[in-house]
């Protein structure tokens, strides 16, 4: 953060705020350890009030000095990045604290209830919110209605709670329009949450994976549930600790039910254990998942009993199924034999997994070509087509790989 400024403040309020830091940091150098717990306690709440306090005034120091396009001379492209660069905070926050700081300007009672420490920001920024986002036809009653209620509510709630409350706020003081605007907020909140939705893992290179996911919430209880049932100690869990629940987590992804998983590429969405037979009679050699990722041979052992994985013993040259002509279609026994194989399109420079492929007979059905593994590959969606086209050779490599080229 920025040296505090170096000209004496005239204004009232800057001299007060000067005044304030000054105080407060010879508080910060006060030792606490005479101070009663009772003492104790009613200084804590009263800290947090006084955050309260100290937020409305830097809320309303940052309207004004929007409005004086505080910044510009020093070319920020706005107060808020002003703001960020001086003090650190993140652009983000500022912009967040810049949208509040604005829309108080607009509802006075709410500025001056914080401005007095009796809610805290993130309260008021709720009702802020709920308040606007009411429909324009309910009339200005209402809203100022809905204000003082959540105000009211305010004392005994704290933000998440209140924010619920604000969605319903009309169902209490406007039944007629209250139940079909709710619903109206309801699904808008819904269509937004499923359009932010985002899951993404990581490897981090030494066994583990990193995950984040954003889902709407409605969804995520149906995740929640099972996982807190998962990890109740009377079911053999460790409680809802962030261990517990990664535990269940594990343990629910081991109990999905098989026969529900979603197709991909003609084949289950199964997980597929790769092992010599050495490894499966109790040897020391590491196998393989069809991800491509390693795991110890114990483990592979204990996957291949389990429900939902399916294992592959390699012997010999790796021929795990060949049924010649009784079928036009690679079986799905097949088709995850050539996944192990190929572990994905088998097209020069191609990286799609062998979930996104097609089983291809390399020796054409129509010519005489048998439904095998040792003559069959996968091909993407991307490059199957090519296989087909009579405007493209393809050209077989060693390795099994293959490429297209226009015909001349």
């Amino acid at each position: 953060m920025s040296s505090p400024a170096t000209h004496p403040p005239s204004h009232p309020v800057a001299q007060k705020v000067a005044r304030l830091r000054a105080e407060l940091a010879e508080l910060n150098e006060t030792p606490l350890w005479s101070m009663t717990p009772e003492e104790a306690a009613d200084t804590l709440v009263e800290t947090t009030r006084l955050n309260a306090q100290a937020d409305e005034l830097e809320l309303r120091l940052a309207a004004h000095a929007d409005r004086c396009e505080v910044g510009t001379s020093e070319g920020a492209t706005s107060t808020a990045v002003y703001w960020a660069n001086q003090t650190h905070l993140t652009q983000r926050d500022a912009a967040s604290k810049m949208k509040l700081a604005k829309a108080l300007d607009g509802h006075a009672p709410v500025e001056e209830s914080l401005a007095k420490g009796h809610i805290l920001a993130d309260q008021a920024k709720v009702i802020v919110e709920a308040v606007d986002a009411l429909p324009d036809d309910v009339g200005t009653t209402v809203k100022d209605q809905a204000r003082d209620h959540l105000l009211a509510e305010a004392a005994h709630f704290d933000a998440k709670r209140l924010r619920v409350l604000g969605l319903h706020v009309l169902e209490v003081l406007a039944p007629e329009v209250g139940e079909a605007e709710t619903a109206r907020q309801l699904e808008a909140q819904e269509r937004k949450a499923e359009a932010k939705a985002r899951f993404t893992m990581h490897d981090d290179g030494h066994g583990t994976t990193h995950g984040r996911f954003s889902i709407p919430t409605h969804q995520a209880d149906k995740l929640r549930k099972p996982l807190d049932a998962l990890a109740a100690p009377k079911a053999g869990g460790e409680g809802s600790t962030p261990h517990g629940m990664g535990l269940a987590f594990i343990e629910y992804l081991n109990r999905f039910p098989t026969k529900k998983l979603p197709q991909a590429g003609g084949m289950d969405a199964t997980v597929v254990v790769t092992m010599t037979l050495e490894t499966l009679m109790g040897g020391l050699k590491a196998a393989h998942l069809d991800t491509g990722t390693p795991i110890s041979p114990g483990l592979a052992r204990r996957m291949a009993c389990e429900a939902g994985v399916i294992p592959v013993v390699l012997g010999g040259k790796s021929q795990v199924l060949d049924v010649g002509r009784r079928m036009r279609f690679h079986t799905k026994a097949q088709r995850i034999a050539m996944a192990v194989r190929d572990g994905g399109c088998i097209a020069l420079g191609c990286d799609r997994p062998s979930a996104w492929c097609h089983a291809h007979h390399l020796d054409p059905w129509s010519q005489g070509g048998s439904t095998s593994v040792e003559r069959g590959g996968l091909l993407c969606t991307g490059h199957h087509p090519l296989a087909h086209h009579p405007g493209y050779v393809m050209t077989h490599h060693p390795g099994g790989k293959v490429s297209f080229h226009k015909r001349e």
